[in-house]
């Protein structure tokens, strides 16, 4: 496993050096329209993180040499815990997966090398502010906040999380932004004149972006993942979503946010995703943050959420049932 895992950090590594190096002469492919060809399927999965560790201050990137120890960590990480459980361990205290007596985590894709960006290993997916950190929240946001964690989530199914509901990707993986989770971090770019369509693999989402069109009134339907509208700046689709709904919320964010996305394919095997998220109601300052897409040969697979899952009623029974307790 060793061997294999050092094969792979070579290949990550050497790939992702060669994407960089001719990125600046690059010109993608055309689709007939003649815009930049943006199809296939990707992944955006890294072992950077969205927010910077604080003890790294300002500083932006990694150099060659720690971003491939992080990489290296990463894979035996995943090696460790694919292997199988010890069936004669002792059960003690469960406080982080995969607990003992459980399965492990062979089914996770996690990202195993740092982002690489224009030649840099990112500390950090957020690159602005310059401590590559989510700004802190306005004191209408914080009451926002306060107010959400006073509802109780047990009420009925309504108050549960949208990724527990399938309703939306868990975390923000279809976004927007769109950012990695843990596993199905794939996603398919389809493009046709006036639209992009980007289905994404966790939960089956399917983000339609209307190319030169105009946004919704704030009144009509909220669509999750909000209205998104795109337009082309030169080899960059600008993707300006607002009106979303009041039950999807990214960090504490609001209904009146507004998220400006470019996608830009600077080689065969890279886009560049750069995302904007600006919602001064929740944040003292807007926040951008960049990550690379990567094409994988793979296919997307139905992901048959809540196919016969009891979660749901179990965990609301269970609430009654204390309910009745008390």
């Amino acid at each position: 496993m060793k061997t294999k895992g050092n094969v792979l950090l070579t290949v990550a590594l050497a790939s992702l050096l060669a994407a960089s190096a001719f990125a600046a002469d690059y010109r993608a492919p055309r689709m007939p329209d003649g815009t930049p060809d943006l199809q296939g399927v990707w992944t955006n999965a890294t072992a950077t993180p969205m927010e910077r560790s604080p003890e790294l201050g300002e500083r932006r990137a990694f150099t060659e040499q720690e971003a491939a120890a992080i990489s290296k960590a990463a894979i035996a990480a995943v090696e460790a815990d694919a292997a199988p459980s010890d069936p004669n361990k002792k059960i003690e205290a469960i406080s982080s997966l995969p607990p003992v007596g459980n399965y492990n985590l062979f089914w996770t894709d996690r990202g195993m090398t740092v982002a690489n960006i224009n030649g840099e290993w990112r500390t950090s997916m957020i690159i602005e502010p310059s401590n590559g950190r989510v700004p802190a929240l306005t004191a209408e946001g914080q009451q926002r906040m306060t107010a959400r964690g006073a509802r109780n989530p047990n009420d009925g199914p309504e108050g549960r999380a949208l990724g527990e509901r399938c309703l939306l990707s868990f975390g923000s993986s279809s976004g927007p932004p769109m950012l990695p989770t843990m596993y199905n971090s794939y996603y398919q770019i389809v493009q046709s004149p006036g639209y992009v369509m980007i289905l994404v693999e966790m939960v089956h989402d399917a983000r339609i972006i209307r190319i030169q069109d105009r946004h919704h009134m704030p009144n009509g339907i909220q669509k999750w993942m909000g209205d998104s509208i795109g337009h082309w700046e030169g080899d960059t689709l600008v993707v300006e979503t607002r009106n979303f709904r009041p039950e999807q919320s990214f960090r504490g964010s609001s209904e009146h946010a507004v998220v400006t996305e470019r996608f830009t394919r600077v080689a065969n095997d890279k886009i560049v995703y750069r995302f904007t998220v600006d919602d001064p109601t929740t944040f003292t300052s807007s926040f951008t943050g960049e990550l690379p897409f990567v094409p994988v040969d793979a296919n997307i697979y139905e992901y048959a959420c809540h196919e016969g899952n009891y979660a749901l009623p179990g965990i609301l029974s269970g609430a009654r049932e204390a309910e009745k307790k008390e």
